[in-house]
């Protein structure tokens, strides 16, 4: 192991690079397989994939993906798609962040879904939430101009606010007042939540990207 920090960055973002190139490699294949030139729909946090199982099942001419950084949870993720027979839903166990950098050219997402993400509820912890400007600005690169939507649900009231105040705040995201949630499913998270609050927001995006 070198023990220079800088040959110690150099080695972390050797093999982080190695990861993305693969994955996208992965992505570009399955992509092209299942649904070339259509859009997609993403759900980041996707735990033991309740909901995109389901949403899979009921929208077969799209294609799902679906990532989480928990292995057990993709592995359980895994397991209901194959006893569903579903070929247009892949889960991926990967940090958001390296998806993201690794989605090949002409994938656009028609759907993103955020359900029930870690609050991180306090302070100084708020940098580790998943919905951050960044997120969004990457979201709108990878938008159907004039057609996409994100859909955010939480059972954390400050989260919440904390979420729809970025979101309304951002250039090319606006929140959608009384718009139609895209599909229900009841999922462990939702089930145990004594409530939540949830809302669709809209890219007003070119297609240009950010």
């Amino acid at each position: 192991m070198p023990e220079d920090r800088s040959e110690i960055r150099a080695a972390l973002d050797a093999a982080r690079a190695g990861r993305v190139a693969a994955l996208r490699m992965r992505l570009a294949a399955r992509f092209e397989a299942v649904a070339a030139g259509c859009p997609a729909v993403l759900e980041l946090g996707c735990g033991h994939g309740h909901f995109l199982t389901a949403y899979a099942a009921a929208h077969p001419e799209e294609y799902c993906v679906g990532v989480d950084l928990i292995a057990h949870r993709i592995e359980r993720a895994e397991r209901k798609c194959r006893r569903a027979a579903l070929g247009n839903l892949d889960f991926i166990n990967t940090d958001a962040s390296e998806f993201l950098a690794a989605i090949p050219d002409g994938l656009r997402f028609a759907a993103f879904f955020l359900l029930f993400s870690d609050p991180w509820p306090k302070t100084r912890h708020r940098k580790n939430r998943l919905i951050q400007t960044a997120l969004l600005d990457r979201f709108a690169a990878l938008a159907v101009p004039g057609a996409t939507r994100l859909y955010f649900r939480t059972d954390h009231v400050s989260y919440f606010n904390w979420a729809e105040a970025l979101v309304k705040n951002h250039p090319v995201w606006k929140v959608v007042p009384d718009a139609p949630w895209r599909f229900e499913c009841e999922t462990i998270f939702s089930e145990r939540a004594p409530g939540y609050q949830s809302f669709v927001a809209e890219c007003t995006a070119d297609g240009k990207g950010s």
